[in-house]
This record gives structure tokens, C-alpha cells and sequence, in this order.
């Protein structure tokens, strides 16, 4: 007989959260290249709430799936200390464009 699904689930969860605990956000950050083969479309222009203490906002941009950009609005990211934001972009590489995500830099 094997072992009872709410104790494997149980064994599985607990060694999921032993292993998060060793890691820190930016050790647990996966980069994953993503490339157009078309120059991705203007910014929009988008209203910017007033300020919000302790936050900063991170502006929209386009991003590359199902074979077209689509649009990601703008949001509020709780700011850290010591640290400011990297916001993304689209560069160029050969004749493709490849997507470096938004990212919080010492």
C-alpha cells in the first residue's frame, strides 16, 4: 500500500517551504529571454495616479505573446529601501527585438 495522498501532499508542501526559505527574491528571480521579430509599438501615454507614500509607480509597457504585443497597464509596487526601479525595455538585437523586464537595482 503507498503512501496516503494528504501525507504526500503534506511531505511535498513542507520541502517546497524549507527550500523558499533559503532564498531571497533575487535569488528566486528566472530570466527568461523573450524576442519579437517586429520593433514593438510606441508607448502609450498613460495617466499617473497622484503619489502614494511608500510606493512607486511602475509604468505600463508591451510585451511580446501569441504572435503580437499586447498591452500591460501601469500599477504600484511597494518601493524598497535602498533600491530603485530598473523600468523595462525593448532593445534591439540583429534583426529581432528582445524584452529586458522591469527589475529593482542597487
Amino acid at each position: 500500500m503507498g503512501i496516503p495522498r494528504n501525507l504526500a501532499l503534506a511531505v511535498a508542501l513542507a520541502a517546497g517551504g524549507i527550500c523558499a526559505l533559503g532564498a531571497t527574491p533575487a535569488e528566486a528571480r528566472v530570466n527568461v529571454d523573450i524576442y519579437a521579430n517586429v520593433a514593438p509599438p510606441p508607448l502609450r501615454t498613460e495617466v499617473v495616479p497622484g503619489p502614494r507614500a511608500g510606493y512607486i509607480w511602475v509604468p505600463g509597457d508591451w510585451r511580446w505573446g501569441h504572435r503580437r504585443y499586447n498591452w500591460h497597464r501601469g500599477y504600484w509596487t511597494r518601493d524598497r529601501h535602498g533600491r530603485h526601479w530598473a523600468p523595462s525595455r525593448w532593445e534591439q538585437d540583429g534583426n529581432r527585438w528582445r524584452y529586458h523586464s522591469g527589475r529593482w537595482d542597487r
